[in-house]
């Protein structure tokens, strides 16, 4: 018997319904109907195929380990070429950093460089002046 008509029996025999399994699982419903259909390019591959058939059967109730072992068997394993289509597309995803951007970290870091004057210029014009009045005015008493 092939391996999702299997799953499909089992789930059957039990009783519980594919929604069911999506409600509490959290895993959609295409999904799982994919897993039992055996349609592997439906479901999103790699980990999340073997996370969703190990949910599927932790919540009906099979051997989550006999199960895994059987998929790679009859899902076709993923290509090296399957991987690096997945490194380039995340790679154009990536956010560039543009020169508009660069300009505005410019403009941050010359204002913070303009607060820091100014704060100096401040401490040593009008703090620094009235420390030195309160000082020549007890001096002279």
């Amino acid at each position: 018997m092939a391996f999702g008509r299997e799953l499909q029996k089992e789930r059957e025999r039990r009783k519980i319904p594919l929604g069911m399994i999506a409600e509490h699982t959290k895993v959609p419903e295409r999904h799982l109907l994919a897993l039992e259909k055996e349609e592997f390019d439906a479901l999103p591959g790699g980990v999340f195929s073997r996370g969703i058939l190990r949910s599927y059967c932790r919540y009906i109730g099979l051997n989550e380990e006999e199960w895994l072992a059987r998929l790679p068997v009859a899902a076709p394993l993923e290509t090296e070429q399957g991987w690096m289509e997945f490194a380039s597309s995340v790679q154009r995803s990536r956010v560039r950093t543009s020169p508009q951007m660069r300009m505005r970290w410019w403009g941050v870091l010359l204002m913070l460089a303009a607060l820091g004057v100014l704060s100096w210029a401040t401490w040593r014009f009008v703090v620094q002046t009235q420390v030195l009045r309160s000082s020549n005015a007890a001096v002279s008493r």
